[in-house]
């Protein structure tokens, strides 16, 4: 009976996605993935995996002009089949037949589509330093849509009260406030995964994805993420897609029909990761440690992935080619960088660079240390065995270090000497102007609590990432100094933006209900934010520091050509005068400067900081 019920619930689901059986007792398609493609590509080579009952028993044949079968892979478990195309330069879009074979006769067929690619598609733009990203947790920022803030078959339901539960969030709410996105200044916004997270809980963060071509419905659809796309490219909003090569999550529908038993890694026993990172940089670490961090699993609910299955890499870089193609990508940010290895990160990055030349990608590789983080980086000569073609990675170090030279007491020691000297270790990377800078992500505490909820402090720190060289990322809240009461609790963290649930008494895209110093904090962000748009000095420009004398005093310059910005904290508590003499070297021919956020004047030959402040000054 549950034979005939299956039986009956695929032909339906075959007529309705173009497969055509004439034995479907005894066979029947799935999935076919990618689910089409592009003529056009730089790759002509394309894996097509199909899924269903037996489908490995069948041979795949194609009639199109341009396309031909390359190879055919078979594996162990016969409800899969790995077909790959070869795709030539001059073939048409259009759609045609993958028959599936036995003995010559035709057993089952699907309708492949291949698409006609955007005008440049190839020669997209990626996020850069002219940029300013948005990160943000699409469950926790605007309900846009309540109808699927609870969706039939799925177990993690809306639940408000519950921090770890799912709050309604979604893609139609960020649509809905890209006008706010982009009054801000804000030029590219990173969002938390949006593919589907079917866990039985916590699954708003959606870093446990059970199907890699699939909005989670709770969020929206396919169709709807594109829309996103195109509404913020109206705005020169750029769309950075959250993407997890190291694993799935456990409910992932391979899980329960694995295509091979090394498709992840220990299948039958938990081994947890031991996180150690240094081990894939360390000289004499033993392999055991290396291959414990590579392969164990990060959480219980998230499989690790074997990327030294050819299938499998295979199927997750075409996985993001197709992303990137499909929804008009700009940018990817990387999840947990190296837990997938350096040779498959290797592959990956270089196989979406060759497809994109002008992308961007920002891996997280959370290491405080310059030279751990400089390996990954595209251009890097350490170590001369490993080559990358990853062009960004997230500063870590620098946000680090921040904070601790904001909140410490100033000495040879400590304080902005700390900042100083971690900037000056940017000789260790290939492209210390496409790192990404940021004060706080989804994964640690807010920065107004870093900074022990100091207004003066904040105002410090956000002006150094405005202004230093590199990519500057926000999260959502950081400019309504948005704070969490529990040290490291992901659910306060990730809290919701006020103002996007029609029930909540606080706005904080409208201003209503705002105190007097979340309304100053969000003027300051939105005056930083496009004033820094709209000077390429801070994009490209040059940039010299002075070592802090462990008075309070930090200053550098950003110049060019057209234009020369001096950056002067002042930590202490007093105001503190600033010899103009000893920055001779980038205050030659200039005599005053005005300052970007008060629009005061100031006369550098008898200048004075104001205290526990910052002055972005602009020459003249």
């Amino acid at each position: 009976m549950q034979r005939i019920t299956r039986f009956l619930l695929l032909t339906a689901f075959a007529l309705l996605f173009g497969f055509t059986s004439s034995h479907a007792q005894d066979y029947a398609i799935e999935r076919v993935e990618p689910l089409h493609w592009w003529v056009g590509m730089e790759n002509p080579e394309l894996q097509v995996m199909v899924y269903g009952d037996d489908v490995g028993d069948l041979s795949p044949a194609v009639d199109y002009d341009g396309v031909t079968i390359k190879r055919i892979q078979k594996v162990e478990n016969d409800n899969y089949l790995f077909v790959y195309l070869n795709i030539s330069k001059d073939t048409k879009p259009g759609t045609f037949d993958i028959a599936l074979l036995k003995d010559g006769k035709q057993e089952l067929s699907h309708t492949y589509e291949l698409k006609e690619r955007e005008q440049h598609s190839a020669q997209r733009e990626g996020f850069n330093s002219s940029d300013v990203m948005y990160l943000i947790t699409p469950d926790r920022f605007a309900n846009g849509n309540p109808s699927n803030d609870s969706v039939a078959g799925y177990a993690d339901s809306l639940d408000r009260d519950d921090d770890y539960g799912r709050h309604g969030g979604d893609i139609q709410g960020i649509i809905d406030h890209l006008d706010y996105i982009e009054d801000m200044g804000f030029t590219a916004i990173w969002l938390n995964p949006v593919k589907e997270n079917a866990m039985e809980s916590s699954s708003y963060h959606g870093y446990a994805t059970t199907d890699y071509y699939k909005v989670d419905p709770r969020y929206g659809s396919n169709e709807l993420y594109k829309k996103l796309s195109k509404e913020a490219e109206k705005r020169d909003i750029k769309l950075i897609m959250d993407m997890i090569m190291n694993h799935s999550g456990s409910n992932h529908w391979w899980m329960d029909d694995l295509p091979t038993e090394d498709w992840v890694h220990y299948p039958d026993e938990y081994q947890q990761t031991n996180h150690r990172r240094t081990t894939l940089h360390d000289p004499y670490a033993s392999e055991k440690d290396k291959n414990v961090f590579t392969d164990g699993w990060f959480v219980k609910s998230m499989p690790d992935l074997n990327q030294d299955n050819p299938l499998l890499a295979d199927y997750l870089i075409y996985n993001s080619l197709w992303w990137i193609e499909y929804a008009g990508l700009q940018g990817i940010r990387h999840d947990t960088h190296p837990y997938a290895g350096q040779e498959f990160m290797a592959e990956w990055t270089c196989r979406i660079m060759e497809e994109y030349p002008n992308f961007n990608i920002v891996g997280e590789e959370w290491s405080v240390d310059p030279l751990v983080l400089s390996k990954w980086q595209r251009g890097s000569d350490k170590p001369e065995n490993f080559s990358s073609c990853l062009p960004s990675l997230m500063d870590f170090p620098i946000q680090t270090t921040l904070v601790d030279a904001l909140t410490s007491e100033e000495n040879w020691g400590s304080g902005f000497v700390d900042l100083y000297e971690t900037l000056s270790l940017d000789y260790a990377y290939a492209n210390p102007f496409n790192m990404v800078i940021f004060p706080e992500n989804h994964d640690m505490d807010r920065f107004y609590r870093q900074v022990n909820q100091d207004l003066d402090l904040y105002k410090m720190g956000l002006a150094y990432i405005m202004t230093i060289r590199g990519i500057p990322q926000f999260y959502y809240g950081t400019e309504l100094l948005m704070s969490n009461e529990k040290e490291h609790d992901h659910g306060q963290i990730r809290e919701d933006f006020p103002g996007g649930w029609e029930s909540d008494t606080k706005n904080g895209f409208t201003g209503k209900g705002l105190s007097d110093k979340q309304r100053e904090a969000k003027a300051f962000v939105k005056k930083l934010v496009n004033w820094r748009k709209e000077n390429p000095v801070i994009h490209t420009g040059e940039l010299m520091q002075y070592a802090p004398k462990h008075d309070g005093l930090y200053v550098y310059f950003r110049y060019n050509e057209e234009k020369s910005v001096m950056v002067a904290f002042n930590k202490s508590e007093e105001a503190m005068s600033l010899d103009s003499d000893y920055y001779y070297e980038r205050l030659d021919g200039y005599t005053k400067g005005t300052d970007i956020i008060t629009d005061k004047t100031y006369m550098l030959n008898d200048l004075e900081i104001p205290a526990r402040s910052v002055l972005i000054l602009e020459l003249k």
